[in-house]
């Protein structure tokens, strides 16, 4: 059994969750979500917990999908309480990104700047030279995230592009350090 799937969901005020069969609704002061559970799983709603176990503890099929359930439910709950938020730093002279609408747009070098329009329930904040993304779908902010990383990722000799806050790119010497250790 797993130990994430045993733990019961704190469901905090100001969230209200509605169980009808196998479809969750949570509804919060961030918005709403809606998650289908899987068969032979089961949620239910306890003293201000969310509580998920399994029909047949003994299913093969079921047994990897029990603590995946609790883990989604657990990031939809808190997405409507507080959004999730993914940070992205660049890194380079010139680099520029700016907010035009609900679109970001990103100088990086290219002969053109490239736009990135968000997905519906993300949203785009910048500030200097540090890009937020922002949602209450976890899975959604991360992705989007990690697309707008794509554009330009980090390269390892000057350290240039977009990178997550906190992220290390790994630096290699180049071609004029290599020469002045090589003896003949």
């Amino acid at each position: 059994m797993s130990k994430i799937g045993k733990l019961p969901i704190q469901v905090k005020e100001g969230v209200t969750v509605t169980i009808t069969g196998s479809d969750v609704k949570v509804t919060g002061p961030k918005g709403d979500a809606s998650f289908v559970v899987p068969q032979g799983i089961v949620v239910e709603q306890q003293d201000g917990m969310l509580v998920v176990r399994q029909k047949d503890p003994q299913s093969v099929t079921v047994r990897p999908l029990f603590g995946l359930t609790r883990a989604i439910l657990a990031n939809i709950v808190k997405g409507v309480e507080v959004e999730f938020e993914r940070k992205l730093e660049l890194a380079g002279v010139g680099y520029r990104a700016q907010v035009q609408g609900a679109d970001l747009v990103l100088s990086l070098g290219f002969s053109h700047p490239v736009k990135i329009k968000p997905p519906e329930g993300v949203s785009f904040a910048v500030a200097e030279s540090i890009i937020t993304v922002k949602g209450r779908d976890k899975t959604l902010v991360g992705n989007t995230a990690s697309q707008v990383r794509a554009v330009r990722p980090p390269e390892p000799y000057k350290g240039k592009g977009i990178k997550y806050v906190g992220e290390r790119v790994r630096r290699k010497a180049g071609k004029a350090a290599k020469a002045v250790g090589a003896t003949k």
